[in-house]
């Protein structure tokens, strides 16, 4: 995924980083300058879906003009790697209840 804030931001007249941070706290997100440095200048490490869900809202757009997928990025796997991990595994899934019991015979 490519973070895309700081387009969307120059899309609506917002030029600084330190102007969105004001809106984000207007809309109740208070946020370090260092986290908001690291969300205006490309990469962020997570975002909350919440925070997600402000950032939106105080810049009216939604969540596909903040995140880009790149679909060119992702390595898939070919049948034969698939296969060698499931061969190498040789161990059974089996689920097991939340609450700690067992589950029964089949």
């Amino acid at each position: 995924m490519k973070w895309n804030l700081r387009l969307a931001a120059a899309n609506r007249g917002i030029w600084k980083a330190s102007e969105l941070q004001r809106m984000l706290a207007e809309h109740g997100l208070v946020i370090s300058a260092g986290k908001m440095s690291g969300l205006w200048s490309g990469n962020p490490a997570s975002v909350k879906l919440e925070d997600l869900n402000i950032i939106c809202v105080a810049l009216g757009c939604e969540v596909g003009e903040l995140l880009i997928p790149e679909p060119d990025k992702v390595t898939r796997p070919t049948q034969d790697q698939r296969d060698s991990v499931v061969a190498s595994s040789g161990t059974t899934v089996v689920p097991k209840r939340r609450d700690g019991r067992s589950l029964p015979p089949v």
